[in-house]
């Protein structure tokens, strides 16, 4: 068992008696990661707050009924996914990607090339993540981003290892052909 887990455990067994002090330590350390899978869902950084606060209420109330049998990140994550699932079903429409923004893109020069700042990259990238399907950009985010396996990434989404390993497949190219859409040639200062 890692220090974090056993923090974990720890800070539950105390919320669970009371203390409302170590609920806010375990959430806190959480929030980054469930916000970002939320975003991915929803698609909407205020949509996406509100279900994580939603999840995180939830998690309060249900805190008691973790069995400790897997890492609680996982229990947690499930949870953030599954609320933010069901915000998507509930909102019925979809969200559009404003592209307009990306007229503007700004360059720097070093060592001969142009090479888009850090800032910049990130902005495009997240508006690729948010251009493709919510089920490639949420395995995209958790296989990449915070490097879960194939395994620990089916107890958080629910999906089959098949579906997985398609929406990996699938979201890697169709995130490729989005950034290309927006960059251009520019597109190998991310890749």
């Amino acid at each position: 068992m890692s220090d974090r887990n056993r923090l974990d455990i720890i800070l539950i067994n105390k919320s669970i008696g009371g203390d409302t002090l170590a609920f806010r330590d375990l959430i806190e350390f959480h929030k980054n990661v469930s916000l970002t899978l939320a975003c991915s869902i929803l698609k909407d950084q205020n949509v996406a707050e509100d279900a994580v606060q939603m999840a995180f209420i939830s998690v309060y109330h249900k805190l008691h009924t973790f069995k400790q049998k897997s890492k609680f990140s996982t229990w947690l994550y499930r949870i953030v996914v599954n609320t933010s699932y069901n915000m998507l079903k509930q909102q019925k429409k979809h969200i559009e990607i404003d592209t307009d923004e990306v007229l503007n893109l700004e360059f720097t020069k070093q060592n001969e090339e142009d090479i888009l700042k850090v800032t910049d990259q990130k902005k495009y990238i997240m508006i690729a993540l948010n251009a493709i399907k919510t089920d490639e950009a949420l395995v995209l985010r958790l296989f990449y981003l915070y490097e879960y396996k194939i395994p620990e990434i089916q107890d958080i989404t629910g999906f089959s290892k098949s579906k997985i390993k398609v929406n990996l497949h699938r979201g890697r190219i169709n995130f490729e052909n989005h950034l290309q859409k927006i960059l251009g040639k520019e597109i190998k200062s991310i890749l």
